[in-house]
């Protein structure tokens, strides 16, 4: 049975729409103009940015006496609370291991945040396991992260796919271990001429449909 693996946040679950819905809430009880939103989600550069750096950033734009601590739970806490599993991704998972599949996650960050939302959403249902850079030690584009996905599931990479939103760590990632990718643009356009998706799509739906067109 060949992996299905798939990348988390902005792939899987939506972490854009719940952080942005976190940030509104948050800047409202701070007293901060909701203008700020977009100072807010392009500082978090779609959660790249190290969550101690945001809380500190916070901290000093709205001279907040809350120790950073605090902010960085209140970070993972508050997206976390606006998360849902949408009925289409959970739709096609369940299309994919009907058709043969071993869906795996395969995510950078940390343990605790993603757990909770791989489990307080319910995709833990939906999924075989799940690799998580923090408990690896290494995260994508690092080849080790995907031979260690195959290695929990009990299989190989061979006739694998990845499936992500992430230029360099899903499609450049799978690139480098030989494995055909399919890209949820989110609106962009590709532009890493290192490498590029086998195939690009909008959603999750389309993505399981792309890969079992691919490797029908």
């Amino acid at each position: 049975m060949p992996l299905l693996l798939l990348d988390l946040d902005d792939t899987l679950l939506d972490r854009a729409g719940p952080f942005r819905a976190w940030g509104e809430r948050f800047l409202a009880d701070v007293g901060a103009p909701a203008s700020d939103i977009d100072w807010l989600v392009s500082n978090d550069a779609d959660g790249l940015t190290d969550r101690w750096d945001l809380a500190d950033a916070l901290r000093h734009r709205y001279g907040l006496l809350v120790p950073s601590a605090d902010l960085v739970e209140e970070l993972h806490d508050g997206v976390l609370a606006h998360t849902r599993l949408d009925p289409l991704v959970a739709c096609a998972l369940r299309i994919a291991h009907g058709a043969g599949w071993v869906p795996v996650v395969v995510s950078n960050g940390a343990v605790r945040q993603h757990e909770a939302k791989i489990r307080g959403t319910g995709l833990d249902r939906y999924v075989a396991d799940w690799v998580i850079s923090e408990e690896a030690g290494f995260g994508k584009p690092n080849p080790r992260i995907f031979e260690l996905a195959a290695r929990r599931a009990g299989t190989t990479l061979r006739g694998a796919w990845m499936v992500g939103d992430g230029p360099e760590g899903d499609i450049g990632g799978a690139a480098a271990v030989g494995l055909p990718s399919v890209w949820l643009h989110r609106g962009r356009v590709w532009a890493d001429p290192r490498c590029a998706p086998t195939v690009t799509v909008d959603g999750v739906l389309a993505a399981v449909a792309a890969v079992l067109a691919g490797a029908g």
